[in-house]
């Protein structure tokens, strides 16, 4: 295994080996051999592109040379942060060719966590679109050339008309694809080694780098493949960042294309787009958060679309509450797979042939016969069945270590190897999974993990707050949304447009900025005298619940 990676012990990797769950094939040989397949089908539809599977091989190949050119070599590290394009497939494929290392960003990342991911992995390489849903990705790319000594190239995604994207080390993946290329040497990266690096929800400060073999993460995919029931004739949408685990491999687009069917990538989530998506492309399947099943439920009552073709959803990253999801098998008329999954690797999932009363109540059980999984209690004893705990996993595809992070590694993993995942679950009698709850000091914002310690030590040096505490309150549509209270330095007031305006000149992503602002004389405490943040939860509950009644009081009055 790459340095400071943790492997699994030899003989886990020996007996994967044998039972043909880990297979001697890289990412790029995989998706090579489902090319030859099918060479001339449709791979890739992104708007008016459409890329059959031979031209997928292809110009993954044109643009691995061009990356040699360019000065990449195997063993590199490239921060990947483009949007829903095939150019992000490209450069995937090329990646692993090369034996380049990706590291999979989202585009609502800004300076902070690029910054971090650029210094911790020591990468050459930053993959953008110059400019984003009015971001200027470009100039933030100057900025951290000039912090980050190791970061020598930037490639962008399109041929924008900024002059930022005429500075040096900017290069156009489009025309590295086009050449002239001087061809490269061959390379095969070790299947068992590492082959990317998605990114943790961040439960503590800044997010994790999680490596993923080549090995793991394409059964990953594949054994998603078999759960779903994907095959040649499935047309699957991908309105989620395709960055994220759900939509690259769960099964996502590279499940896809190892079962031969065809990638839609939508670079949006408005309702009306991807209804319209479904329509036109005939999608089969599709993954998503709650949040975007609740928006285009509403939106397909009001402005109906032709949603025949859709076999299935995948809802995770967040809890379908029962309601919403029996709205949703309703309004789509098809099937409805319940999700529980993480970067880290394991999964779980409900069964297209499972009753509708287990894909509302549960996320069925694990995908992988060879998941090993404990719930146990505050003491690590494990729970009778019925009872809820914290879910502790391992197996073939969830990693053994964070990268580069020993001590955090210590508290994360038990001994024998089991990832303590945060998450509260427990067993029916039939041993399916129903979720109950979280361990874990974040926020879950539509699939996105906030980490409370972040937020609190960004705001902390505000020069009107003496102390600050971040806690999720429930929200119907996104699930949970940030609230953050604090304690005022004497004689100062702060509004939550402070608070924003602190964190926006912090440079953070904004699906992390709080959403609500309590200010409050103290914090509540422990007996061990740390802020009781149990007490701040049932307050804002408390409030909300208040704040309810008033409306609706004073909808009856009118």
């Amino acid at each position: 295994m790459l340095e400071d990676c943790a492997p699994w012990p030899e003989e886990l990797a020996t007996r994967y080996r044998q039972a043909g769950v880990w297979l001697d094939q890289t990412i790029d040989e995989a998706v090579d051999e489902a090319a030859r397949r099918t060479p001339d089908k449709i791979a890739i539809v992104a708007g008016r592109a459409k890329i059959t599977y031979a031209e997928l091989a292809t110009r993954s190949e044109q643009l691995a040379d061009g990356l040699y050119n360019a000065g990449l070599r195997p063993g590199d590290r490239i921060v990947v942060q483009l949007p829903n394009n095939p150019e992000f497939i490209m450069l995937y494929l090329a990646a692993s060719k090369l034996g380049v290392l990706p590291i999979m960003a989202l585009p609502a990342h800004r300076e902070t966590e690029i910054g971090f991911f650029l210094e911790h992995s020591e990468a050459v390489g930053y993959a953008i679109a110059p400019t984003y849903r009015n971001f200027d990705y470009a100039r933030m790319a100057i900025n951290l050339k000039e912090q980050q000594p190791s970061l020598k190239l930037v490639l962008t995604s399109d041929d924008s008309d900024d002059s930022a994207v005429d500075s040096p080390g900017f290069l156009s993946i489009r025309k590295l694809i086009e050449g002239p290329n001087i061809e490269r040497p061959r390379f095969r990266g070790d299947p068992f080694d590492v082959a990317l690096f998605l990114v943790s929800g961040g439960t503590t400060g800044l997010p994790k780098l999680i490596p993923r073999t080549h090995a793991d993460y394409l059964y990953n995919a594949r054994v998603m493949n078999e759960v779903c029931e994907l095959d040649s004739s499935t047309v699957f949408l991908v309105a989620i960042p395709v960055s994220h685990n759900f939509g690259l491999a769960s099964p996502g687009v590279m499940g896809t294309l190892l079962a031969n069917g065809t990638a839609v990538l939508l670079d949006s989530a408005a309702p009306d787009e991807v209804l319209a998506a479904i329509e036109r492309e005939r999608v089969t399947c599709m993954p998503g958060v709650p949040a975007l099943y609740i928006t285009l439920t509403e939106r397909q009552q009001v402005a109906p679309r032709d949603l025949s073709s859709l076999k299935q959803i995948l809802a995770g990253g967040a809890k379908f509450l029962p309601t919403s999801a029996k709205r949703a098998l309703e309004v789509f008329g098809c099937r409805v797979q319940q999700v529980l999954g993480m970067a880290e690797g394991f999964i779980t999932t409900t069964r297209l042939s499972d009753a509708e009363p287990v894909v509302l109540e549960t996320v069925g059980v694990p995908v992988s016969p060879h998941d090993e999984l404990r719930i146990v209690d505050e003491d690590g004893k494990d729970v009778a069945t019925g009872e809820a705990g914290e879910l502790l996993v391992r197996g073939p595809y969830t990693i053994r270590g964070y990268y580069k992070a020993a001590d955090h590694n210590r508290r994360a993993f038990t001994e024998d190897g089991f990832y303590r995942t945060g998450d509260m679950l427990r067993r029916d009698s039939l041993a399916r999974l129903v979720v109950a709850g979280r361990v874990k000091d974040m926020v879950n914002r539509a699939g996105e993990k906030v980490s409370a310690e972040e937020i609190e030590n960004l705001v902390i040096d505000h020069p009107k707050i003496s102390a600050a505490a971040l806690v999720p309150m429930s929200d119907p549509l996104v699930g949970e949304r940030g609230c953050l209270f604090v304690v005022c330095e004497p004689g100062m007031t702060l509004g939550l447009s402070d608070i924003v305006i602190h964190l926006e000149g912090k440079r953070v992503a904004k699906f992390k900025f709080p959403e609500r602002l309590e200010v409050v004389e103290s914090f509540p405490t422990t007996a061990v005298g740390k802020i009781a943040k149990k007490a701040l939860r049932e307050r804002i509950e408390r409030t909300l619940i208040q704040e309810r009644d008033d409306r609706s009081r004073h909808q009856q009055e009118k």
